[in-house]
């Protein structure tokens, strides 16, 4: 007989991961879950495989909270290869076509205002977004093609770090939703050269940075040592990426009644928009809405054991 599986842990908590080359997200979040031997958990938004850096985790009740994180900005530093365009947009593709590159500083700096405020893309097919209920990337493994609509996107930030011969550096700061791989292939278009993603690093998610990150290497090393709960320390409060949302403090008894689905009033709580609640311990037990005659309405709770 097989020996019986280990009961999972209800805990709770975020933490950064410092996703390595090669990895899907979805196998970081299963190796993650079972180094701390978690009943629970999510992630905050794919990162590509070929793609390194922040990808925030959510541990049991975080999960609730993920979908913030999923909205949040993220910040990229990526290397793009000029004058080498291939069927996915980055360095895992066919290469289409190869043409001759000579792309100057003043090139690029030239180019890359286009590329900062509103823009449009049109969403790869190599991707997982869906047409007629397929992801795409499936269908551009099949060899169709088919049409997709232009996304509005937000290019905060679109920082020239360096140009080496045909190896551009950029640092994009961006919204949700954008493709690195499709500004890359834009700009390499608009230099007239063509251009592909030859490496992609993610710094910075939400709140969170690479400072803040931890590496699989560290987490087995730790693991090795003292198990799962010798993880623990290194997870962030559930409430971590929601710091800059305001905070409203519950009485005993406002606590009771809006844990029991009802809207409190709170004296000094905002007008409108959403909020961090605290109970009368001072422990995050989730988030509310303002509603229109100014009380606060649950709208994510915490489950908490015994």
């Amino acid at each position: 007989m097989s020996a019986p599986r280990s009961k999972r842990r209800d805990i709770d908590g975020i933490l950064i991961f410092d996703k390595p080359l090669g990895m899907s997200s979805n196998a970081a979040l299963q190796k993650v879950r079972w180094l701390f031997n978690a009943s629970k958990g999510g992630h905050t938004g794919s990162l590509d495989p070929l793609a390194s850096g922040v990808l925030p985790l959510c541990l049991g009740e975080a999960t609730k909270f993920s979908q913030y994180l999923l909205d949040a900005d993220k910040t990229y530093v990526t290397e793009a290869r000029l004058g080498m365009t291939t069927s996915t947009g980055d360095a895992e593709g066919e290469v289409l076509e190869m043409r001759p590159c000579q792309v100057s500083l003043a090139d690029v700096e030239a180019v890359l205002p286009r590329f900062t405020g509103d823009i449009e893309q049109v969403p790869p097919m190599y991707s997982a977004l869906k047409h007629d209920g397929q992801p795409l990337y499936k269908l551009a493994r099949a060899g169709e093609t088919v049409e997709r609509k232009p996304r509005s996107v937000t290019i905060r930030r679109l920082t020239l770090l360096g140009l080496e011969g045909d190896r551009l550096r950029l640092e994009v700061q961006c919204s949700k939703g954008t493709y690195i791989r499709t500004l890359v292939e834009d700009i390499g278009a608009a230099l007239g050269c063509g251009a592909h993603v030859a490496a992609l690093r993610r710094s910075q998610a939400g709140p969170f940075d690479l400072s803040q990150a931890v590496t699989l290497e560290q987490l087995e090393a730790l693991h090795a040592e003292g198990g799962a709960t010798a993880l623990d320390h290194l997870l962030l409060p559930s409430d971590s990426g929601l710091l800059d949302w305001p905070e409203v403090n519950l009485t005993e008894q406002t606590a009771y009644y809006l844990n029991h689905g009802q809207a409190v009033r709170v004296p000094g709580t905002p007008a409108f928009g959403m909020v961090r609640l605290r109970d009368h311990n001072g422990r995050f037990i989730g988030i509310g809405e303002m509603t229109d005659d100014a009380r606060v309405a649950p709208r994510r709770l915490m489950r908490f054991n015994g």
